[in-house]
Order: structure tokens, then C-alpha cells, then sequence
């Protein structure tokens, strides 16, 4: 219960630390977000790639082991 009234305090600050009036940091904030958008992008990227390598991994190793098991039913046939 604590962490949501946290977290529903820290949303209402980001919203009012951000309108026009009261502090004025919206130009503050465009500029972390020019600065922030094409780093999370290349982080973003390399999670991807990471998470693609993997997958063509575990392809490869689900495959060797299915003509693993089609072997090894084949020999017990005989």
C-alpha cells in the first residue's frame, strides 16, 4: 500500500514539475529526452540482437536434438 501512494505521489510531481506555471522544466525535459531517446535506442538494439542470437540458438539446438531423438527411435527400431 505504501508503494502505491509512492508511486502515485512521485506521477503527480512529474506532472506538476512539468506544466508551464508552477516550476517550468517542460524545456528541461524535452532536452533529457533529445539527450536520452538515441541511447535507449542503441540499448534497445543490442537487447534485441542479444535476444535474436539466442533464439536462433536455441533453433539450432531444439533441431539437433529432434534428429537426436529420430535417430535413437530409428536404432531402436532395428
Amino acid at each position: 500500500m505504501l508503494a502505491l501512494v509512492v508511486g502515485i505521489l512521485f506521477i503527480v510531481f512529474a506532472v506538476f514539475s512539468v506544466l508551464p506555471a508552477p516550476m517550468g522544466w517542460w524545456p528541461d525535459v524535452i532536452n533529457f529526452l533529445k539527450g536520452a531517446v538515441p541511447v535507449l535506442a542503441v540499448l534497445i538494439g543490442l537487447v534485441a540482437v542479444f535476444i535474436g542470437v539466442a533464439d536462433l540458438k536455441d533453433r539450432a539446438e531444439a533441431k539437433k536434438e529432434e534428429e537426436e531423438e529420430a535417430k535413437a527411435k530409428t536404432e531402436k527400431k532395428e
